[in-house]
């Protein structure tokens, strides 16, 4: 049931906003009472916050592919799967707008945005022991970068690109990856 009330939530929030959620719409939605949902939750924050860590909140963990480029290209072909469902593409926006608003949202942000850079701390952590990025590289920038232009395209403009096009981006971010270093 747990499961079915989470898809409810998420399928909620995408349709209406997070402002304009309604737990009793959830319930009724997944199936299920009302009492269902305020038994174990007493706002739709809290609901949120479960719901998200429900998730797993991470891509599988990023495999070695040998060079730090095909590593961003597999990074970046796993992020378009997540940012192509239509109810992340949707619900992302509004949870980063109500962050702006919220110190709870911005909490739950933040729990995104960690197990996100997490994955990507791996792949750079592989390149600095594989030589091909120095040890001083801005590792803030770069966990920023790594997701940025995808995010950007897909999910702020709409567009989906093609492998080709995260072949050049890769390409790009690991040039500006190198860059980082050099200039600290």
């Amino acid at each position: 049931m747990t499961d079915t009330l989470h898809r409810a939530f998420f399928e909620e929030w995408a349709q209406r906003g997070f402002a304009a959620i309604s737990l009793e719409r959830v319930a009724a939605r997944a199936g299920a009472g009302k009492a269902a949902i305020y038994r174990r939750f007493s706002s739709h924050h809290e609901f949120a916050a479960a719901a998200v860590s429900s998730l797993g909140l991470k891509l599988a963990m990023p495999e070695d592919h040998g060079s730090l480029e095909a590593d961003v290209l597999a990074f970046l072909i796993r992020l378009r799967v997540v940012f192509r469902h239509p109810i992340i593409r949707r619900i992302l926006p509004d949870l980063h707008a109500e962050a702006a608003r919220s110190a709870s949202m911005r909490e739950l942000n933040t729990q995104v945005a960690h197990a996100r850079r997490e994955q990507a701390q791996v792949i750079l952590d592989r390149a600095i022991k594989r030589g091909e990025l120095d040890a001083g590289v801005d590792r803030d920038l770069a966990l920023d970068l790594l997701p940025a232009p995808l995010y950007w395209r897909m999910v702020v403009l709409g567009v989906t690109p093609t492998r080709d096009q995260l072949a050049t981006e890769a390409v790009a971010i690991v040039a500006a990856l190198k860059g980082s270093a050099r200039r600290r």
